[in-house]
């Protein structure tokens, strides 16, 4: 049996793993510390930091080989969604995929109960419905838009120490503890495509520079060429070249078409959701109001939840949403609990000017 105070800390090198470890210990846990190995050209310098604060602590330490799931699982979906014309989120895929699934059972391997995180996000067990519940943060840097994935089976065994602190304090702390990474900064990139050119990164992995094509605008028309259309997104509207006269946005893609119009053909009410986990709820068998949000850093907004025939959901939002994107995620909330989430497949009715 699992010694219940006990907990692998997922360490990343940076000031907010940091803490959580210190925080667990100071809660009493045995602790592990254990950094993911996710690329090949990793020059370990976010491992030498991770270990420095484990020593510092005076916990076991080790190095985990993700590279190959990594690869698998993140990449080459980033890849495939953006070939697809979608935009991936991959973060959720590698929280979904390696630090809720493979680190739980490398804890499992070393005796641990739990795997701790550096989130901003909270749990709680709900004794009425049976059901651990994730919920936001007591905090503006709330993270658990990224965290909808996790199952009842991993909320039981994961531990967010923060998920009651703000940023400034949980740097405080790590300037008392004199930890050497307390000022470093936050990484505003994805791990893999450091500098953010997307483009770039998917020509260098694919090994061929992506096709040009046509921009068209809302009637049809050819308005001018593009350089390869997963070098933009939806609701862009530097970088085009086109001289329209008026401000244009990209506003969806077709194959290799870039389809651009006014910032109003951006907005709809309906997404159509899929790849559904629920959390606090079992499942959707009926209409049910709540908030939602499709980008990280939106404030939720009310919408209506609809059952579909083939497992999806039909979110009505009561106001028109901007740049709402296929391949990001659509997570509900009822208040600061998670009701859960999915994957965007499909925008539906556009609203005109």
């Amino acid at each position: 049996m699992l010694e219940k105070h006990s907990a692998l800390i997922a360490m990343s090198g940076g000031v907010d793993s940091s803490a959580a470890a210190y925080r667990m210990l100071e809660e009493g846990y045995r602790c592990e510390g254990a950094i993911m190995r996710l690329l090949p050209t990793d020059n370990g310098q976010n491992a030498r930091e991770a270990e420095a604060v484990a020593q510092q602590l005076g916990i076991p330490f080790s190095v985990l080989d993700f590279t190959e799931a990594f690869q698998r699982d993140v990449i080459d979906k980033f890849i495939r969604v953006y070939e697809a014309g979608g935009t991936p989120n991959p973060c959720i895929d590698c929280n979904r995929c390696l630090k809720f699934s493979r680190l739980l059972e490398a804890a499992e391997a070393r005796g641990l109960f739990c795997v701790a995180t550096g989130h901003y996000a909270r749990t709680e067990w709900e004794p009425s419905t049976g059901r651990w519940l994730l919920k936001k943060a007591q905090t503006e840097k709330d993270q658990s838009y990224f965290l909808y994935t996790l199952t009842q089976s991993q909320l039981a065994r994961v531990r967010f120490p923060l998920g009651g602190m703000e940023k400034a304090q949980v740097r405080a702390l790590a300037e008392r503890l004199s930890f050497r990474n307390a000022q470093r900064r936050d990484s505003q990139d994805i791990c893999f495509v450091p500098g953010g050119d997307y483009a770039a990164f998917l020509e260098e992995r694919r090994g061929f520079p992506y096709p040009s094509g046509d921009f068209v605008d809302p009637e049809g028309r050819v308005v001018g060429r593009h350089q390869g259309a997963v070098r933009y997104t939806l609701g862009q509207r530097k970088g085009l070249g086109l001289p329209m006269g008026v401000p244009v946005y990209v506003c969806g893609k077709r194959e290799n078409t870039v389809l651009i119009g006014p910032e109003s053909a951006l907005f709809s009410r309906e997404i159509l959701v899929e790849e559904l986990n629920w959390i606090a709820i079992p499942g959707l068998e009926s209409p049910l109001r709540a908030q939602a949000k499709t980008r990280s850093r939106q404030r939720e907004q009310w919408a209506e939840l609809r059952p579909e025939a083939d497992g999806r959901v039909r979110l009505v939002f009561d106001e028109p949403q901007r740049a709402m994107t296929p391949g990001q995620a659509a997570v509900f909330y009822d208040g600061d609990t998670v009701l859960g989430g999915g994957t965007i497949f499909q925008v539906c009715q556009e609203v005109k000017a």
